[in-house]
C-alpha cells in the first residue's frame, strides 16, 4: 500500500484539481496537503476541492507559476510524503525527483506510444486513432526531471474506438481515477 494512513499525502495541480477531490472520495482519503501553482481564488479550481479543502482543513498552498528546488523543498518538507501530481503542468528539478518520492499519472499510453509523452496526448490519441493509436490508456510513473520519463509502475488501456474526443477523454478520466485508486491502497 502506497498511500498508508501514517503517510503525509501531498498533491500537485495546475488544472482544475478535480481529479484530486475524485481520488480523495474514492480512497476515503483527504490530502494533507494540496499545492497549486495558481492564484488565490481563480475560477478554474474545482468547486469540490475547494470545499473539501475547507470542510476538513487540509493545508492548501498557492505557489509561483514554476517553483524552484527551494519551493518543492518547502512545499513537500516530510521525505516519507506520498507525493502525486495531477495534471501537474511543470518540470520538477532533479534534487527533488532523488530527494522524494513523486508520482504521476499520464494520460497516454506511453509505454505502446512513447511518442505520446508531453501535453495533450488525448488529442493526438483521438486524431490519430484509425491511423495509429488504436490502444489508449493511463500510466503511473515515476517522476524524474524529463517529460514522463520516469519508471512506469501501473498501467490500464482499452481500445481506441471513440466517435469524439470529449468521450475519449471522459474514458481516460475514469480509467485513470481506477488506477490511481488501485495504485494507491
Amino acid at each position: 500500500m502506497i498511500l498508508d494512513k501514517d503517510k503525509r499525502w501531498v498533491t500537485f495541480f495546475s488544472h482544475t484539481g478535480a481529479e484530486i477531490y475524485n481520488l480523495s472520495c474514492r480512497v476515503n482519503r483527504v490530502p494533507d496537503r494540496v499545492v497549486v501553482n495558481k492564484p488565490p481564488g481563480d475560477k478554474t479550481i474545482s468547486e469540490d476541492l475547494m470545499r473539501m479543502v475547507d470542510n476538513n482543513s487540509i493545508d492548501i498552498v498557492y505557489t509561483k507559476s514554476t517553483p524552484d528546488e527551494q519551493d518543492y523543498d518547502r512545499l513537500i518538507k516530510d521525505p516519507d510524503s506520498v507525493v502525486t501530481l495531477h495534471g501537474w503542468m511543470r518540470i520538477v528539478p532533479a534534487t527533488i525527483c532523488d530527494s522524494f518520492k513523486l508520482y504521476n499519472l499520464h494520460p497516454g499510453l506511453i509505454t505502446k506510444y512513447p511518442e505520446l509523452k508531453g501535453a495533450d496526448p488525448q488529442t493526438r490519441a483521438f486524431n490519430e486513432q484509425q491511423k495509429t493509436y488504436r490502444e489508449i490508456g493511463c500510466v503511473i510513473h515515476e517522476v524524474s526531471p524529463g517529460v514522463d520519463e520516469g519508471k512506469v509502475l501501473a498501467q490500464v488501456s482499452t481500445f481506441n474506438d471513440f466517435h469524439s474526443e470529449k468521450q475519449l477523454s471522459c474514458s481516460l478520466s475514469s480509467m485513470a481515477l481506477d488506477l490511481w485508486e488501485q495504485f494507491l491502497t
